[in-house]
């Protein structure tokens, strides 16, 4: 892999393979990301990158579509199979694309929608004023409760009532509990709303049987084929019946033109994996060792919010350490942990700073992580924390990290060759 390009732009291959090394043996931590199995990157390269096309299976606007349609087909079959839904989009680009193609085919400009907060939680699509959503639509926005830090649902309700929103979200980028569809789904029955989830983060728990599935629920369910997906870098819909040639209107020409057919390749590979015992184990295995590392920070003087997970992330309130997220996030990137600062709910810090940081099992967990070297990383996390401002000391545990993470290098045998 990248012999080709070894040749050609020497230049540009020596980035990739420092990225390459930054990744063989760093300690990844943040919670969106993920290591993808080889068929991924072999898909994602393919041939398939040649061919323009646009519109559906049976309905296409360019010739030579015959093993499009296949491909597209499959990708459909297995992704609705996976989550019990009735019908599937997989065109999207990414997430925010997901959520855009949703909002192209139920709503119009002006429209209301009720989502969650960003600093409390959300995602920028969910109406945030500094994007495409906040600015588009009339967004009204929902957060946690201040005591329990969860999803304030009586809130919600309230807002419901008071706004009739067109749209009512749920779903987060940066919240580590369970959500409860059925109660927001009720809610935006009673005031006539559509409801959609944005699965984004725990699309592949939600695959593994191990997080609660919104399809029975929702309306719309969006999400992304990678982070717990751990696979395509794109997005994908699922909906209900009644709403899925809308949905692909709303798609195409609503919100994107021509796909691109080597990421629709890779998610047809991605829903394919999730549905194996083989990825269910390690999805369980991820949410162990996010609860792991949660419990070890804790012991050592970390406050989490909502005060633990049920999913591959965990929120710190880096308060009692009486230091910031950007503090702690440009230490651990010094050390070669990755994570990333963010507010936490009610954050007296700015967005730039936060109080707290994201941190995720997944990518770790992949690369053959358990329970044991959660608590190791939970240490030197602890010994990064102590010394933010101590060069000397972030030298010494660098050298600790590069230890550990030596022991559980990536498996790509085509870049280990290109070396």
């Amino acid at each position: 892999m990248l012999k080709t390009v070894r040749q050609s732009d020497k230049e540009l291959y020596d980035i990739v393979m420092k990225e390459w090394g930054r990744q063989k043996t760093g300690i990844e931590m943040i919670a969106s990301e993920s290591y993808v199995p080889m068929e991924i990157l072999e898909l994602q390269g393919s041939i398939m990158t040649n061919k323009t096309m646009e519109g559906f299976p049976g309905n296409r606007y360019h010739a030579g579509y015959k093993y499009v349609d296949e491909l597209e087909t499959l990708g459909i079959e297995r992704a609705k199979e996976l989550y019990g839904a009735d019908h599937a989009a997989i065109q999207p680009h990414s997430g925010s694309n997901a959520n855009q193609c949703v909002y192209a085919t139920i709503l119009k400009p002006g429209d209301t929608i009720l989502g969650m907060r960003l600093d409390q939680g959300g995602h920028l699509t969910h109406g945030s004023k500094a994007n495409f959503s906040g600015k588009t639509y009339n967004s009204i926005s929902y957060g946690c409760n201040v005591e329990t830090e969860r999803i304030d649902y009586d809130e919600i309700e309230r807002l419901a009532n008071e706004h009739k929103p067109k749209l009512i979200i749920a779903g987060a980028s940066a919240y580590p509990r369970f959500i409860d569809y059925e109660r927001i789904s009720k809610i935006a029955k009673s005031v006539d709303a559509y409801f959609m989830v944005d699965m984004a983060h725990v699309a592949g728990l939600v695959a593994a049987g191990i997080h609660p599935n919104p399809v029975p629920y929702a309306d719309f369910v969006t999400g992304t084929t990678t982070k717990t997906l751990a696979g395509a870098r794109g997005g994908f819909v699922l909906c209900k019946e009644e709403f899925a040639k809308k949905l692909d209107q709303g798609t195409f020409p609503g919100a994107q033109g021509s796909m691109h057919l080597e990421k629709m390749a890779a998610k047809a590979f991605t829903f394919k994996r999730a549905a194996t015992p083989e990825y269910r184990e390690l999805m369980k295995q991820v949410v162990k060792n996010a609860r792991k590392l949660g419990e070890v920070l804790v012991g050592y003087g970390f406050r989490l919010v909502t005060g633990g997970t049920d999913n591959h992330l965990i929120l710190v309130d880096l308060r009692p350490k009486k230091i910031t997220g950007l503090q702690l996030d440009t230490a651990l990137d010094y050390v070669g942990i990755t994570v990333n600062k963010n507010q936490i709910p009610n954050d007296p810090q700015k967005p730039a700073i936060t109080s707290g940081v994201r941190i995720g099992a997944t990518a770790m967990t992949i690369k053959g992580m358990k329970e044991a070297e959660m608590e190791i990383i939970g240490g030197l996390i602890n010994e990064v924390a102590a010394n933010v401002e101590n060069f000397d000391a972030l030298d010494a545990i660098r050298v600790k990290v590069q230890e550990l993470g030596v022991r559980f290098p990536l498996d790509y045998p085509e870049y280990y060759e290109a070396e």
